[in-house]
């Protein structure tokens, strides 16, 4: 098997997993950014914390339903606290970039406004995406240590595969 290979095996899961994490904040970043130009009129962090709200609501369902689907479940309830606890540290994380810019650099208008968003997007998905593997979904349960585990798929391919052996059976 090649090094490539092993080291996708290795990290199939996150990458799975961040892949389908980007794509839906992609389509995040796109809705942020209408609601938050759409609304900016009222103050750069009013229309920050409205947009991030209706974006947290769409990525909350995308996410638990998508993303990390596989992963082990609590209930609806303490996940959606989570989820939108750990949404309210990202939302600060993005506060300290637009408030850093309107009012500490006194960078005012949407070109600014838009850096400073996205700037404090990328730091806030970060966060959220550690956040969310480690507290919101935890990672699936190990299978127990009397049970096989199931050979990937690619075994096979790859030349792998064991041969099943009688556990009963006399050696000749």
């Amino acid at each position: 098997m090649s090094s490539a290979r092993r080291l996708y095996e290795r990290f199939r899961q996150l990458i799975h997993e961040g892949a389908k994490f980007g794509i839906i904040g992609i389509i995040g970043v796109v809705i942020y950014n209408l609601v938050n130009n759409a609304l900016l009129s009222i103050g750069p962090l009013k229309a920050a914390t409205i947009a991030v709200i209706v974006t947290t609501v769409i990525s909350y369902v995308a996410n638990r339903y998508w993303s990390f689907r596989h992963r082990e479940r609590t209930s609806v309830p303490r996940e959606t606290v989570m989820f939108f606890v750990l949404n309210g540290f990202g939302l600060l994380i993005q506060w300290a970039a637009v408030g850093i810019t309107y009012y500490g650099l006194d960078l005012h208008g949407r070109l600014p406004n838009n850096i400073a968003s996205n700037v404090g997007i990328v730091l806030g998905t970060l966060f959220r995406f550690w956040s969310y593997r480690k507290w919101v979904w935890a990672a699936p349960a190990p299978a127990a240590e009397d049970h096989e585990e199931l050979e990937p798929v690619l075994a096979s391919a790859s030349g792998g595969a064991r041969p099943a052996q009688d556990e009963h059976a006399t050696p000749h």
